[in-house]
Order: structure tokens, then sequence, then C-alpha cells
């Protein structure tokens, strides 16, 4: 298309969630319309398996598809395989842009925080063809760090087999974007392959962990039923896609079924090649890595390993880049383009979900924007109601979608459920928390303030999710119940019924 020039009602950005929902909404409203699918590679991210679990909780299955496919169901559409250098909002006679999608190949939405830029011993897990390398490297791999505490960095260690992991997190304990300590210590089992006891359940309204010191470590071994300890304590106990790792074998080149080394509060400090650490005689390694590697990670603890490669899993960054140079669009604190709660930007006629946006509008006390497949859905499905409504000269107040934030996953093979405040985030020191653990079965975590529930956390079976949401929703005065409300013995969903 060099030498044409052809206009479109719409023009989407980006083949992620975002971008294949919103094109899809456009597509149901206004079928006349043409649209334009703007994406860098042959395949897109589609929905399937979609199910409502109740008002606001949604879980799917995300599949990699031709682009072709989404042609032929929508013969409005045309899809266009090139990456975007520039845009320019002035100049976009009739057309309604929209820059969104998260985990496309080119990722628009979003960009790997890697530690290092260019070094060929660092690799960031973000989309298809980066964890297809992962598995590639994997393969001859006895040894490799990943860094990082977020959805990617949990998902693949508990997954990744045959090879030695070290696993440096910043925090005091894994998962602290989605876990408090307790739960944390709920899932560390699931490093070992000998099952955790299951006691009866068991209720407490306040609870307390032991948490390695800074610069502490533990060390779980599937094979074996022992753990090494490092400095600290050892206590175990109570946002690419969903499921991206099946159908990747994720095995290295060693036998052992898992050995996960933990390095607690800690960060990256220098990496090395083998050449520069024998020119560092400053340098200390443990006693047992006398074996050389081809990069060295140094931590802010001190210590020094050796790996294969490094496995950067620290997060991501809207990537805007390639919409700013020449246009006015206004960024957020965390770099993501402001948008208002039609999904529209600072530039008339562009509007952006997904990770390259920030909501900006006045919250719900119950909901926060989490760079997370679930909230792309749900964006890119508003922002094309957004975008078709003011075509149309209709009317549209805000989704519902955004009264409560939920979420649904899978870390450790257990299922978890993320509702509202379920860390008390912003909430300080007006809450209390209840908690059911029973040991390798399900953890229930629920934040109450002024005795009505703000948020939880589900791991497990727990079927309690819907429940909670009403509870959370319709804000019932809970003081009546006190501990009870936790008990096992109660059936609190027929209670509440």
């Amino acid at each position: 298309m060099a030498d044409q020039e052809k206009t479109f009602r719409f023009v989407i950005v980006g083949g992620g969630i975002a971008g294949v929902t919103c094109v899809e909404q456009l597509s149901s409203q206004i079928p006349s319309a043409e649209v334009a699918l703007i994406t860098a590679g042959p395949q897109i991210k589609a929905v399937t398996n979609y199910k409502q679990v109740s008002k606001t909780l949604e879980e799917f299955d995300v599949e990699e598809r031709p682009s072709s496919v989404l042609e032929e169901k929508f013969p409005n559409l045309t899809v266009i395989h090139s990456a975007v250098k520039s845009l320019h909002t002035q100049s976009h006679a009739s057309s309604l842009f929209c820059i969104l999608s998260i985990n496309i190949i080119n990722s628009f939405g979003a960009r790997p925080k890697l530690l290092t830029q260019d070094n060929p011993y660092v690799l960031g897990i973000r989309d298809t063809d980066s964890a297809q390398e992962f598995q590639k490297r994997l393969a001859n791999a006895k040894r490799i760090v990943v860094v990082g505490n977020g959805g990617i960095a949990l998902e693949l260690v508990f997954e990744v087999e045959g090879c030695e992991v070290i696993w440096a997190v910043k925090d005091k304990a894994i998962g602290n974007t989605f876990f408090d300590p307790g739960a944390a210590q709920f899932l560390i089992p699931s490093l070992e392959t000998n099952k955790p006891e299951r006691p009866a359940p068991c209720k407490r309204t306040r609870y307390t962990t032991e948490e390695p010191a800074p610069g502490g470590s533990q060390t779980f071994t599937a094979d074996r039923n022992a753990r090494g300890d490092g400095s600290g304590p050892t206590g175990v106990g109570s946002a690419l896609g969903p499921d991206w790792h099946e159908g990747i074998v994720l095995r290295g080149a060693e036998q052992v079924s898992r050995r996960v080394s933990l390095e607690y509060q800690c960060e990256v400090k220098k990496i090395f090649t083998s050449e520069e650490l024998l020119n560092s005689p400053q340098q200390t390694l443990r006693p047992e890595n006398e074996r050389s590697w081809p990069v060295y990670i140094q931590l802010t603890n001190g210590k020094t390993f050796g790996c294969d490669f490094v496995v950067s899993a620290t997060g991501v960054v809207p990537n805007t880049e390639p919409f700013l140079h020449g246009n006015k669009f206004e960024l957020a604190d965390d770099g993501g383009l402001q948008v208002d709660d039609h999904m529209m930007t600072s530039e008339p006629d562009v509007y952006a979900a997904g990770d390259v946006c920030t909501a900006s509008w006045q919250h719900s006390q119950l909901w926060q924007q989490m760079r997370l497949w679930t909230q792309a859905r749900q964006m890119g499905w508003y922002t094309g109601r957004c975008m078709a409504a003011h075509v149309l000269s209709e009317p549209i107040e805000l989704d519902f979608c955004f009264e409560l934030f939920t979420h649904i996953t899978k870390f450790f093979n257990y299922k978890v459920v993320l509702l509202g405040k379920f860390n008390g985030q912003g909430l300080g020191p007006d809450q209390e928390l209840l908690v059911r653990c029973t040991k390798g079965q399900e953890y229930v975590k629920v934040v109450l303030r002024g005795g009505r529930m703000v948020g939880a956390v589900l791991i497990g079976e727990t079927d309690l999710e819907e429940t909670f949401e009403n509870l959370i929703l319709n804000q019932m005065d809970l003081t009546p119940y006190g501990e009870e409300l936790l008990n096992p013995n109660i059936d609190i969903e027929d209670y509440f019924d």
C-alpha cells in the first residue's frame, strides 16, 4: 500500500486482546463501517472459551490465530501487516483512531522493562517469539537466573523443569503484586514434589509470618524432601496471557525435576560475561561454582551466580514512542497515554486501551488498573462501544466492569481469584483481615473496612468468588458475623444466598 491511500472509518493499531476485541465490538455495532487493523505480524490474539463467571468475573483462554480468520468473520475489516512508524493526529480526516492492545508481536501495548538492553544473555519474555526463544535456550541450560516477582516470573519458575533456577525477588515474599506474605507461604510448598499434608481447615483473624532476612535465601528441590537454608528463616505455610506456557515444553538439560533457590530482598547490581568476571578479582563466587558459565549476575545481597542466561521478568512499560512525536498526548506518571472515562486520549478522536493507556478518570473505590489480560479485554470491548457511540451520537455510561476489580488466573497450579482491594491497596491501617488456610488446599483472605468487605484473595477451589463479589458490591455490614464469616463449618454461599 506504499503508493495507495485508503481511508477507513476506524483504524485500530495492535492485534492483541484489546485490539481484536475492539474490532469485534465495532464490527458488530456498525457492520457497514470500514475498519482497518494494523498489526506487524500475521497472527492475532483471540479470546476463546469465554465464560461470564459472575457479574464482573470472567474467564477465557487466549489463542493465536491467523489474521485471515478475523477478516473472514468480518467482511468490513481489512488487516494491514505493517509496523507503525508515526501517527499524525491532525491529518486523520474523518477516521477514529484507536491505539491499543497488549502482547502483540511488535508490542504497541507495552514492552518488557529489561534489566539491560542489547545483552545477548538477558532475555525478556513478553510475546510468542520471546517465549519460543526461551524454550530453545532452556533446552541446553543447566542453570538460569530469573529476576522479577510478577505473573510471568511466578508461572515460569513453577513450570521450568530439568534446570536449576535462581529466583531473585526484590520483595520479602514471592508474588508481591498479587499476594500478601501469608498467601506466598501457602504457595511455596508447591515448589516441592511431596504433597503437603491436608489438616482440617482452621480460621483466624490475624496471622504472622516468618520472613527471610534481607538478602536471605530459600532452596526447594523437587526430587528430594530437603530444603537448604540461606541466612534467613525458612518458615513455610499460610496480569504472556493465561496459560501461555501450555503446550510448550519448558525443560532444561539436567535430570532434576525442579530445583529453585530463592534470593529475597535483592536486585541486580551488575551482569558480567565470563571474561569480564575474570578481569574483576573483587568478585567472589560461591565455592560450588567452579565451572565456567557464559554469564554471571551480581545481586545487591553480595552474592554472584553464574548461569546460562538471565530472564528479565521485571514488568513492562507502556510503549508510546511511535505515537508521541508531533502530537500532544498527555502522559500519566507511569508513561501511559491518559484516557478519560470514554477511553479517549487528549487528542480528539484518538482512543487508547490496554497496556498503552492509563485510566485517568475518578476510579471506583473498589477498582484499580493493573495491566492484565482481563482488563485488556474489558478495555477493548468498552472502547469499541465508546467509538461506536461517538459515531452514532449515542450516550454511553462507564461500563460496570470498572466498578469492581476482578481477576481470575492460575499460579502454582492453584486457581487464584482477586477481588477489589485484595491487598488493601490504598487503605492504610484502616483495614481488618480475616484469613482461613487449609495447607495444600485453599487460602482465603478477606479485607474489611468499617465492617464491610472491600477485597478478597481466593486460592484453590473455594467456590466463594460469586458470594464475596456480591458482599463487596452490596457493601453489607458484616460486623455481626465477626470471625464466623470464614467458619469452614458454615456454608457461607447458602447463608448469603
